[in-house]
């Protein structure tokens, strides 16, 4: 199946479960926004350019908005079903969906009163440490120190080289929710209480 088709599947199951209105830790998104966001970055490239661009964000805002006031079980349906058969995303879903579903499933999840993370999964954390180092590469460029993030088996990746350098260290899967700015991520940091401080506060912001 694959871990995108995989991480696909268990969030919808947990939008049909949430509804359209709970909490998701990209604040001040429900999973009806979440949901849309979802259908737009695959189903229309005119507007998800506006995610990154930003003169282009208001034409992403209104499509995003339009996909959010369709029925709950239709929007559902739309992010279930997936990327049209000849869009890019469809081609590459493993390369371009296994981060990005994995990610926002945690979203939804730990939103959530009493969530705890997820067991290992030996195929699933294989797929999420490769994608781990491209990734944090960029999301900690700005980074006024080093950053390291650790696995326990003591696997290293190299995020920032820099002085000062802070280590992170936890599962896989808490070290690519952190990645991505989420204060729920489950990590021990090892540095200096001012370099540990930069790194905690530091932008993630694309």
């Amino acid at each position: 199946m694959g871990v995108a088709r995989d991480e696909r599947r268990l969030l919808t199951e947990l939008f049909t479960e949430v509804g359209p209105d709970a909490p998701t830790l990209c604040d001040p998104w429900r999973t009806r926004d979440l949901a849309a966001h979802l259908v737009l970055r695959e189903r229309r490239p005119d507007a998800a350019a506006g995610i990154l661009v930003k003169p282009l964000a208001g034409h992403t805002r209104k499509v995003q908005d339009a996909y959010a006031a369709k029925p709950w079980d239709e929007l559902v349906g739309l992010v279930r079903s997936g990327p049209p058969r000849f869009s890019p995303y469809a081609v590459a879903d493993e390369l371009v969906n296994a981060v990005e579903y994995f990610v926002h499933h945690e979203d939804v999840r730990r939103a959530r009163d009493g969530w705890e993370p997820r067991s290992p999964d030996p195929v699933r954390d294989a797929v999420l440490w490769r994608r781990l180092a491209p990734t944090a590469r960029m999301m900690y460029r700005k980074s006024p120190v080093g950053v390291v993030l650790r696995r326990p088996d003591g696997e290293v990746v190299v995020a920032k080289r820099g002085p000062n350098p802070v280590v992170l260290t936890g599962q896989v899967s808490e070290l690519l929710v952190h990645v991505f700015g989420r204060a729920a991520a489950r990590v021990e940091y090892d540095g200096a209480d001012e370099a540990v401080r930069l790194v905690r506060g530091l932008d993630r912001s694309m």
